[in-house]
């Protein structure tokens, strides 16, 4: 059983590697990443060249929404909020190896109707 637990891991690992050799983000257009738990889901906007975040969301701060969908796409409209307010209005996508299903893509649905841009 942990085996199964570990391969899953690895393999979400594996394919955000992959994506990471190709998206980056800069203090004008940072990366929105997405991370996903049992528990929560967590976005963060990111520039690499400084390494630093820039404004981040978790859906615990998310009040309304009853599924966690519902919930990751309030939090897309937060983090584009936030963007706004930092006066950032592209980024680019990071899904963190996670399919571009579920709540990653409500996320990014979200994020795109708060007026973020990928």
């Amino acid at each position: 059983m942990i085996d199964k637990v570990k391969a899953k891991r690895d393999g979400r690992l594996r394919r955000h590697n992959r994506v990471r050799a190709k998206v980056s983000g800069t203090a004008e257009i940072p990366r929105l990443n997405v991370f996903r738990s049992n528990k929560g889901l967590f976005i963060q906007l990111i520039d690499d060249v400084d390494g630093k975040t820039l404004a981040s969301v978790n859906d615990a701060d998310v009040k309304t929404g009853k599924t966690k969908v519902e919930k990751a796409k309030e939090a897309g409209k937060l983090i584009a909020k936030k963007a706004e307010d930092i006066k950032i209005k592209k980024a680019v996508f990071d899904r963190g190896g996670y399919k571009y299903h579920g709540r990653t893509q409500a996320v990014a649905e979200g994020a795109r109707e708060g007026g973020l841009e990928f």
